[in-house]
């Protein structure tokens, strides 16, 4: 059912935000839900749901170097607290969510392809103490799994987008410099590629600016 509800979601953003809209509506107890990635080092919060509460705790996540999305993450499991309250294990973390918002129950379950992999973690916030079960801990856990995999297509789907345009870009400029200078498709690639190499640039972004020069003229 998670992976029927979740092809064809779109993008990469799309998909995300139809991750934690899903978990909402399918997990018991669930009041808010955020996707925490890592991204160049930090935890960053790309789909969430009732903004601003996931972002708020992954921002003091990042501030305090603590909490469940975290360990998730580092150590490649579930993190739960039934009351922030009385929690122990983040003693920066705890507190502070619990003054700045209603949360009181946390789950956090890491989202991986591999033992190796791992994406972020998809979090459960709920305003009750001890909100979440075992049931509740078994149907996340399939859940992320799934999560993961759609999240997975999504971010090849994009990439291949992303491919299918640099190579666009690099073919039209190309075609510029072919006419201009007379020269062969071969010879055009290798001038591109130079002045890749000289300026310290994506050779997409050379590309790109011969394109605008053209166009320009």
């Amino acid at each position: 059912m998670v992976a029927r509800a979740l092809v064809g979601a779109g993008d990469v953003r799309e998909t995300l935000q139809r991750i934690v809209d899903f978990a909402v509506e399918t997990i018991p107890g669930c009041d808010h839900a955020g996707l925490s990635l890592v991204i160049e080092g930090r935890i960053e919060t790309p789909a969430q749901t009732d903004p601003p509460i996931p972002q708020m705790i992954d921002r003091i996540q990042n501030d305090t170097g603590e909490g469940p999305a975290v360990d998730a993450i580092r150590q490649h499991e579930v993190f739960e607290t039934g009351d922030l309250a009385h929690e122990q294990r983040w003693p920066r973390f705890a507190p502070a969510v619990a003054a700045q918002t209603d949360v009181r129950s946390i789950l956090a379950t890491r989202l991986f392809i591999t033992d190796d992999d791992t994406m972020g973690a998809i979090t459960l916030y709920a305003e009750t103490v001890e909100a979440f079960d075992d049931a509740d801990r078994s149907v996340t856990s399939i859940f992320a799994a799934h999560a993961a995999v759609a999240l997975r297509a999504a971010q090849q789907q994009e990439h291949l987008a992303i491919a299918i345009e640099t190579r666009d870009i690099i073919g039209q400029a190309k075609g510029i410099i072919m006419a201009r200078k007379g020269v062969d498709d071969a010879t055009a690639f290798a001038m591109l590629r130079d002045g890749s190499s000289r300026m310290n640039r994506k050779l997409h972004a050379v590309a790109q600016q011969v394109i605008d020069h053209e166009r320009k003229a």
